[in-house]
């Protein structure tokens, strides 16, 4: 009589353990999936439904998921939609060839004619100068390049900021309504480009 009962706790101790492994398995079919559907350009959807296109034409990477049989099956590293997504053009932001938009420069020191100098400095880097005069209608504390966010002037704009050494934002609400190009304001921090001598 004591048998009978001494199997008894094993049996739910038993069926505790497949709960667990289906548990296991379960969070390892998740964490595949979300690997391999964390480095898409486009969220991870819970149900399953893919809505990125893979690149291979086998149909191993929508099955992965849905198989639960074997922990071996999400083991192969074969599909890899990123590297091989010809959909995402976005580059890096430092590319080599920005287009160097028109530069309108304006003194805002006490240092007659530095509008002029930064302007022949910005031709001599490829820069092409659109205007050049003062600018009055506040203080600039520090020699800024300015320019209008989302357009081809940003990139431009960091790049004209870093060859002369100064800071660079996009416009403020005074400068907002200025004709397209870059803004450069020149104080009397201006250093200049940087030039070995």
């Amino acid at each position: 009589m004591t048998s009978p009962e001494s199997a008894s706790p094993s049996r739910p101790a038993k069926a505790a353990g497949f709960a667990l492994l289906g548990v296991a398995a379960v969070a390892l079919i998740i964490g595949v999936v979300s690997l391999f559907g964390g480095d898409s350009d486009t969220p991870p959807v819970a149900g399953g439904s893919s809505t990125q296109p893979p690149p291979q034409t086998t149909s191993e990477s929508a099955a992965a998921p849905t198989t639960t049989a074997s922990p071996s099956a999400p083991a192969t590293t074969t599909t890899v939609p990123p590297t091989s997504s010809a959909a995402t053009p976005p580059p890096p932001v430092t590319q080599p060839g920005v287009a160097k938009v028109p530069v309108r420069v304006y003194n805002n020191s006490t240092i007659t004619g530095l509008a002029g100098k930064a302007s022949d400095e910005v031709r001599a880097n490829g820069w092409t100068v659109a205007d050049t005069g003062n600018y009055s209608q506040g203080t600039i504390p520090t020699t800024t390049v300015y320019y209008r966010p989302g357009t081809d002037e940003e990139a431009s704009a960091k790049e004209l900021a870093a060859v002369l050494r100064a800071r660079v934002e996009p416009r403020f609400d005074g400068i907002q309504s200025a004709p397209p190009g870059i803004i450069l304001i020149v104080t009397n921090d201006y250093q200049g480009a940087s030039k070995s001598k």
